[in-house]
């Protein structure tokens, strides 16, 4: 456990201070670069991602040939998530200080629909990695995926203002 929370804290790092530092020195004629910076930064985080999974979940070479092929398809899926819940944030970030109630009902319907994607995509994989591996290692793997969510909403919550 002490590599899962080494890499949380690499994680945290990594995903949220040079989005920051980056977007705040770049010049104005260098506006690509920071989106191909941060392309590059989310590709590392997702293999190390898989490198934290695999070291984590004790899998042996029958349950891993099994279980990276779900894996990959729920990240994918897990991703469309993520991309909308990036989209979210952003839509905040350029109006929270002028939110209006209509916007603001939206951004709260948007929300909710996100948090109910992530339960219906939790539950319809379950019985995927359950057809893999042992009841304990898919709540063992369920656990890493929130305690990575966790820090991530956490580092979120810290810098994101309330409106």
């Amino acid at each position: 456990m002490k590599s899962l929370t080494r890499w949380l804290t690499v994680f945290s790092v990594l995903t949220f201070t040079p989005a920051v530092s980056i977007a705040a020195q770049a010049p104005p004629a260098a506006a690509a670069a920071p989106a191909d910076n941060m392309a590059l930064v989310r590709e590392k985080l997702r293999a190390d991602k898989k490198l934290l999974v695999a070291e984590n979940m004790r899998l042996t070479e029958a349950e891993a040939a099994a279980f990276w092929p779900v894996y990959d398809a729920f990240q994918a899926d897990l991703a469309k998530l993520s991309n909308n819940a990036v989209s979210l944030v952003t839509f905040y970030a350029n109006n929270y200080r002028t939110m209006s109630d209509t916007a603001a009902t939206r951004m709260l319907d948007q929300f909710l629909a996100l948090e109910r994607d992530r339960a219906a995509l939790l539950q319809s994989y379950r019985p995927k990695f359950g057809a893999v591996l042992p009841p304990v290692k898919v709540a063992r793997y369920y656990q890493i995926e929130n305690k990575i969510r966790a820090v991530l909403n956490y580092e979120l919550a810290k810098s994101i203002p309330l409106m």
